[in-house]
């Protein structure tokens, strides 16, 4: 079984880049790569005692948007916060499952950078309309990490388990070229 903690960063535009707990604890995020699968050494967060679940991955999905002299420019990121993860029963299997969430994370990433790169600049309406590209994107990424372990019970149903992973790695290939973000 698993619980999800998502945070979500978003700073708001024509403002100074605040200190987050994502920039202040830089060094306990890993950013999300295709090479690099997480291990169970990355979970460094302390064992939630009263859940039921097995392990727990906390993403962050942020982005900063910056307007200066009519030019339009974002950063994306997508990342595995190592202390606010943790592991119970450390299987391989287990694992697989905790790495589809991290997985779903960029798929979405990946899906915002599509989004606002089809956006066309508004001065009028910038800020109603980044919003709300944002928050629709956070909308159908909660949705699908919910139906991922609702469907998978977790990752109990082993069946349904390896056909999201597969579901997964195509969500990933069919939005690889907006991993530039």
């Amino acid at each position: 079984m698993k619980f999800l903690l998502l945070y979500i960063s978003f700073l708001l535009l024509g403002s100074k880049p605040a200190t987050s707990h994502a920039q202040s604890a830089n060094e306990e995020l890993l950013d999300w790569n295709g090479s690099k699968r997480l291990t169970w050494a990355d979970y460094k967060g302390n064992v939630d005692r009263n859940s039921d679940a097995a392990a727990s991955t906390t993403t962050y999905l942020a982005i900063e948007y910056n307007i200066k002299n009519s030019n339009f420019s974002y950063t994306i990121q997508s990342r595995f916060s190592k202390t606010r993860s943790w592991g119970l029963h450390k299987t391989a299997y287990i694992l697989s499952h905790e790495q589809g969430h991290f997985d779903i994370a960029e798929v979405f990433a990946r899906k915002l950078h599509m989004k606002m790169s089809e956006y066309k600049f508004n001065s009028k309406t910038y800020a109603k309309d980044l919003k709300k590209i944002y928050q629709d994107i956070l909308d159908e990424k909660e949705e699908t990490q919910n139906d991922y372990d609702r469907e998978t019970r977790h990752s109990i149903n082993k069946e349904k388990q390896a056909e999201w992973l597969k579901k997964i790695e195509k969500m990933l290939e069919e939005y690889k070229d907006y991993a530039d973000y």
